[in-house]
């Protein structure tokens, strides 16, 4: 009998050490060891002078480390590419490009979002403090900017995922309007 209660705790404490042991290093693993790939995405932008959320939604193609391409579709085509550090949108034959080096509060909230999806856990303790509850299964990754610029406009970026996929990132800016992305990956044919 003793034995047996011996062994129910040698598992259970064994068991509790596997789940105690996902923490944002082994995160970042799974998440740098994406391929990248196509994902359908809903936007929902809370806005507080609106009564209700404007809603898009699209496709997104990440190619590592650092291209990222978001296709709206409804309600209105808008195309997005962000490669290296470069922006680029179009809208109604209407063509932007701005290089983000000479928008570093543009760029410090970029590069939280590609680092997270790089799993680059160096890039974004430069410019956010770190904190991640849940396991491998089901996580959430809060980044809270720690550059005064940043904060200023940014209260924090959420992101949730599933091992090394991530499923929805919330923007919360400090006047209280949010942004909420759902992300399904696309299955490669």
């Amino acid at each position: 009998m003793m034995r047996r209660f011996g062994m129910a705790l040698l598992w259970l404490g064994l068991a509790t050490a596997a789940h105690a042991a996902y923490d944002i290093d082994q995160l970042m693993t799974d998440l740098a060891g994406q391929k990248g790939g196509r994902a359908r995405f809903v936007e929902k932008r809370h806005v507080a002078l609106l009564d209700k959320p404007v809603q898009a939604s699209g496709e997104m193609v990440y190619s590592p480390p650092d291209r990222l391409e978001k296709r709206t579709l409804l309600p209105k085509v808008e195309t997005m590419v962000l490669d290296k550090d470069m922006l680029s949108m179009e809208r109604d034959k209407r063509k932007l490009t701005i290089n983000l080096q000479s928008r570093p509060e543009a760029l410090a909230f970029v590069d939280s979002i590609r680092s997270t999806l790089a799993g680059n856990r160096k890039s974004l303790e430069q410019s956010d403090a770190l904190t991640l509850q849940g396991e491998s299964a089901q996580w959430v990754l809060t980044l809270v900017p720690s550059e005064p610029a940043i904060a200023a406009l940014l209260q924090r970026i959420t992101v949730t995922g599933s091992k090394s996929q991530v499923r929805h990132i919330e923007y919360l800016q400090v006047d209280g309007d949010r942004s909420e992305i759902s992300i399904e990956p696309i299955e490669a044919q």
